[in-house]
């Protein structure tokens, strides 16, 4: 079941306020409990989480920068 413009827009907003800090914070933590690697390997660690994240919430996020689609039109000039 597709999700409707304001669904997208709902869960897209707690996804950016509540997830993602959960999500940063569990990466730092798990990074944490190893040796630290290499300032190199670290920093393509820290890279590789930072966009990883996006790719499963990608249809939640796309087109929400746009007009609500399902809003009537207006035709004034």
């Amino acid at each position: 079941m597709a999700l409707s413009y304001k669904a997208r827009r709902r869960w897209s907003l707690v996804i950016l306020l509540v997830g993602l800090p959960l999500y940063v914070v569990a990466c730092v933590t798990i990074i944490s409990l190893f040796d630290r690697p290499p300032i190199w390997l670290e920093f393509l660690i820290y890279v590789a989480l930072g966009i990883v994240w996006a790719f499963p919430l990608k249809s939640v996020f796309k087109g929400i920068g746009q007009a609500d689609p399902d809003a009537p039109r207006d035709d004034r000039p």
